[in-house]
């Protein structure tokens, strides 16, 4: 089965629409995602409304309970802090209640789904040192974790021996010897220095995993932002992948 692992939107509705039709082009059969539909972007409904019909699965993301109060956002940065809020104020009262209602994990065929970290998922945790990695890798269920949260992808792997190893790949074939933790990067704000949209795709017979990069208006997700009254830096920092 050829999966589609998304994460991060933040309300970018141009990122999302450019994701979505290559999903077409590559035949995609299992499309989940990650956490994040809102926060930083302008078009937070329109985005929950095109993921709620397009995933077939969802996990909760910090900005998602954020926005309607089920995490605490006192150490959001400003410009986040700004935005969740904004977005709380926007959103339909539909999409209040399924973000209310979205899971902190979900497992099925071995792989594991959260938005931070698998070891206590409710905190998102990072996964950025290694000492990180490990406590991700002992709290995973399965050999295999699809995660979002930084916006930087990452292939983390562990051998038989627990020894941790972090690649910046585009494509791997996993080892059934080994274990694997994957970021697939932001679709709606990357942060590696790369502004493309960024996801995931992966083969669960071949095992094949490919990180896909997609060019997309950021232009007009700019605007939008600015438009809003958002922070200026939400705007500016889309050209620039940061």
């Amino acid at each position: 089965m050829k999966w589609a692992i998304l994460s991060d939107v933040h309300g970018n509705l141009e990122a999302l629409q450019a994701v979505l039709e290559d999903l077409d082009r590559e035949g995609v059969e299992r499309t989940v995602f990650l956490g994040d539909a809102v926060g930083y972007g302008a078009n937070p409904n329109e985005c929950l409304g095109v993921l709620r019909r397009r995933m077939e699965r969802m996990v909760a993301g910090n900005h998602d309970w954020g926005a309607v109060g089920r995490t605490d956002i006192s150490d959001f940065n400003e410009a986040a802090a700004a935005a969740i809020r904004w977005t709380g104020r926007q959103l339909f009262p539909e999409h209040r209640t399924f973000l209310t209602e979205l899971p902190l994990t979900h497992f099925e065929r071995e792989i594991f789904l959260v938005h931070g970290s698998p070891y206590e998922p409710e905190e998102w945790h990072y996964i950025f040192t290694p000492s990180e990695a490990a406590m991700g890798f002992r709290a995973l269920v399965g050999a295999l974790a699809f995660v979002g949260h930084s916006h930087f992808p990452m292939v983390l792997t562990q051998d038989e021996k627990n020894r941790i190893r972090g690649l910046r790949v585009s494509e791997v074939t996993l080892d059934p010897e080994r274990r694997y933790i994957i970021n697939v990067g932001s679709v709606g704000q990357p942060r590696d220095g790369d502004p493309r949209a960024a996801y995931g795709l992966f083969d669960d017979v071949s095992r094949r995993y490919r990180l896909k990069r997609l060019p997309y208006d950021w232009a007009s997700a700019q605007k939008k932002i600015l438009q809003a009254g958002l922070p200026p830096f939400l705007a500016r920092r889309l050209s620039q992948g940061v």
